[in-house]
């Protein structure tokens, strides 16, 4: 006799899956997953295993909350505020390559801001999120900061991710955390202090095609090194930035005086007035730094919009920025190579500068300013990427 009853049901088709054919990013739509919440106070080290994902991470989603209340004297921020609080970020590959490394100003806000990996327009900052909220300074208030920031390895469409889905092969994130001194230049707070930790990661999710990202495998790499020799007072000379290797896509060159504040006389201080970019001992670039400021706004909207003009009375007038410059910083752009604007994770790589381990790369100044804080230290946090076979070039994503 026949048994009574119904057979189980069959599970739906998937009926999102694209035709076979096309690029990887018609196959492997976004995706988003949480790693961890953690808490971890000052002087702390916070470096939990990450977790797998269906597919490739193009990178981490990292907000952090910090909480404390205010002494009866109000605390002074110091200039790197909030970012400072990271002492040291390093994002390692699962065979302990370093792809990001340095402190947490520089790779969580420099790199945000200047990479074009983590938004545009007015999203190029990460203080401009929706996310980030300003800290109460006044006296004995319990106060908090949130802000969010973005550790990203895709530097075009779908190139530069890492595979996810082995959990035997997962990239490593380590993060230092400072003292209060590393936030509060005077009256810091001593009680109420902590501070919590929410990871997630971005992926495109395994194609329902047989498909991979382009140049898998392939890595951009963003690493702050201190360039040679200490710049004293009214320099007359070049400073050699770190060798290098690959393609460069950014070059974020920062000033630090002796006390470890960032230089902040740009244009007609301790910046010489018409610095050069020398490579291999020829001058790439030869300008103004003022006009340099301005190709960095025509390229990235960073800074753009400092003052303007009331024709009317004739006058100059102090306008609101979207996008700030952080003073002591400028960028030089090779991501420009689909119009005079920089898009982002649209690029062909076309116009990335090419290196190997022998080039040489120097800043000249004749001079370089004079300083109150001498000597200063030129910081170089370049992007490179390191390219698994050849470099993969023009759009593979269309």
């Amino acid at each position: 006799m026949a048994p009574g009853g119904t057979v189980a049901g069959r599970p739906q088709p998937q009926t999102t899956a694209e035709p076979a054919g096309g690029p990887f990013v018609r196959h492997a739509p976004d995706g988003r997953r949480a790693q961890y919440v953690a808490t971890t106070g000052f002087s702390g080290f916070l470096g939990l295993p990450t977790v797998s994902m269906p597919g490739y991470c193009k990178g981490y989603k990292l907000q952090t909350q910090i909480n404390a209340t205010n002494t009866a004297t109000p605390p002074t921020l110091v200039a790197d505020f909030p970012d400072s609080f990271y002492s040291l970020v390093q994002m390692k590959d699962a065979f302990g390559t370093q792809l990001l490394t340095g402190p947490g100003y520089n790779i969580l806000r420099e790199v945000n801001l200047y990479s074009g990996q983590f938004g545009l327009d007015l999203m190029r900052d990460p203080q401009n999120s929706p996310v980030q909220n300003v800290y109460n300074t006044a006296a004995s208030s319990a106060s908090t900061i949130t802000f969010s920031r973005y550790i990203s390895f895709e530097f075009a469409k779908a190139y530069g991710v890492i595979s996810g889905a082995n959990a035997a092969l997962l990239p490593v994130l380590q993060l230092n955390t400072a003292a209060t001194s590393g936030l509060f230049s005077a009256n810091p707070p001593t009680t109420g202090l902590s501070a919590q930790e929410t990871l997630d990661s971005d992926f495109y999710w395994l194609p329902s095609a047989p498909t991979d990202p382009p140049g898998l495998g392939t890595t951009c790499q963003w690493i702050l090194q201190p360039c040679n020799p200490a710049i004293p007072s009214a320099y007359n000379g070049l400073v050699q930035l770190p060798r290098m290797g690959g393609y460069l896509t950014m070059l974020i060159l920062e000033l630090r005086g002796s006390t470890g504040l960032r230089q902040t006389a740009d244009g007609s201080g301790v910046w010489p007035a018409r610095p050069k970019i020398v490579v291999d001992g020829v001058p790439l670039i030869d300008t103004l730094m003022t006009t340099w400021f301005e190709d960095i706004a025509i390229s990235t909207g960073i800074g753009a919009g400092a003052n303007f003009i009331n024709n009317a009375a004739n006058t100059t007038q102090t306008g609101t920025v979207p996008v700030q410059r952080p003073s002591g910083t400028i960028g030089i752009n090779r991501k420009t190579s689909l119009s005079q604007r920089d898009f982002g994770l649209l690029d062909t790589g076309e116009i990335f500068l090419n290196t190997n381990p022998g080039t040489q790369l120097e800043m000249a100044g004749y001079p370089w300013g004079t300083q109150a804080n001498a000597p200063s230290t030129l910081n170089a946090i370049v992007g490179q990427v390191v390219p698994s076979g050849q470099l993969v070039q023009g759009l593979p994503e269309v």
